[in-house]
């Protein structure tokens, strides 16, 4: 064998060996760890979406924009709160409190100044 056909059949073994490398380390993962790492997924998009809906809720009530949330609640589940506080730098409120709700889909709830803005009930349908 000449010297390129070495390195050649090299270079297939060390992708063969790379591939049964990953499909051995995927056959491993246990129903929990798919399941936790669902339900990061799903509290990171959720804070995601938070994150760039509430501060345009927020302006377009306002005309005071926000960028960084004071505090947040989740349940890290279904729902997730961020909560802003107002400068005195002349911000048009004191606080702001947003929650996105994954069953009703967006902003759920939007309070600024103790006055609700935006209040989503959950729809029942009923069976005639």
């Amino acid at each position: 064998m000449g010297e390129n056909q070495k390195l050649m059949a090299v270079v297939v073994g060390m992708f063969a060996i790379a591939f049964i490398m990953v499909a051995v380390g995927k056959q491993d993962e246990s129903p929990e760890i798919v399941a936790e790492r669902t339900r990061l997924l799903t509290f990171s998009s959720m804070q995601g979406m938070a994150g760039q809906k509430c501060p345009v809720a927020i302006r377009n009530e306002t005309g005071t924009e926000v960028y960084f949330p004071t505090g947040n609640e989740s349940d890290k589940e279904t729902y997730v709160t961020l909560n802003y506080k107002g400068t005195e730098k002349g911000d048009k409120f004191k606080t702001a409190s947003c929650t996105l709700s994954l069953e009703l889909g967006g902003i759920s709830k939007l309070i600024i100044d103790d006055k609700v803005v935006i209040d989503k009930k959950k729809m029942t349908t009923t069976n005639n």
